[in-house]
């Protein structure tokens, strides 16, 4: 009898090892198809936010566009950026560079400032002529 018992102790615990494993199996496969749905999802997301990048970087270039169109003033160097906050920053700026040179242009043209055609006939100034030299400018003058 003892025998009997020393033999189904061994059967017992094999069955237990073999339920282990195959329980543990159950988990492994388990485990791996939550990854493999896992590394599913994260591919999609990566190609989700690889078109909204590209969505946005054409959003991005059409507002600059209708930015330059409103502003002519404007050169197109100027405006740069990668987000609509980052070219209205820049807008800025090259609103600020383009004054500053508008200022300069105007204050170097006002400083060469040269009247157009001749200057305005004006009569000599007789002030500083004594009395005989006015006579003698005033016949001189009356014979032409």
């Amino acid at each position: 009898m003892t025998d009997e018992i020393v033999q189904v102790e061994p059967d017992a615990n094999a069955q237990c090892d073999m339920g282990t494993e195959t329980d543990s199996n159950v988990v492994d496969e388990d485990l791996k198809e939550r990854v493999r749905q896992l590394e599913e999802s994260v591919a999609s997301r990566d190609n989700e936010l690889a078109a909204l990048k590209c969505a946005l970087a054409n959003a991005v270039d059409k507002y600059r566009t209708a930015v330059l169109a409103t502003a002519p003033g404007v050169p197109d160097e100027l405006l740069r950026g990668e987000t609509v906050e980052d070219i209205d920053a820049s807008l800025e700026q090259a609103r600020r560079i383009v004054l500053r040179v508008k200022q300069q242009l105007d204050s170097d043209v006002a400083s060469r400032n040269v009247p157009a055609g001749a200057p305005p006939r004006t009569p000599p100034d007789m002030s500083a002529l004594s009395p005989t030299e006015k006579i003698a400018h005033a016949l001189i003058t009356e014979r032409r």
